[in-house]
C-alpha cells in the first residue's frame, strides 16, 4: 500500500492554471494601468495654487484650512 501511495503521489503532476496571456503581457498590462494612474497624479499636482482668492499670510494656528 505504501509503494502504491508513493507511486501515485510521484506520478501525479499538477497542472497549471492556464492564463490568458503570457507573462509578459499581463506586466505590460500593470505597467501601463500605473503609468496612468501616474499621469493622473501629475495632472492633479497644482490644483491647490489654482485658486485666486487665496491668503497669502497666514496667522495662527490654522495652517491654511
Amino acid at each position: 500500500m505504501l509503494t502504491t501511495l508513493a507511486s501515485a503521489i510521484l506520478a501525479s503532476e499538477e497542472e497549471l492554471a492556464p492564463l490568458i496571456a503570457p507573462p509578459i503581457v499581463i506586466a505590460g498590462v500593470a505597467a501601463l494601468f500605473f503609468l496612468m494612474l501616474a499621469l493622473v497624479t501629475y495632472a492633479y499636482r497644482d490644483v491647490a495654487n489654482r485658486h485666486s482668492n487665496k491668503k497669502t499670510h497666514q496667522s495662527g494656528h490654522d495652517a491654511g484650512h
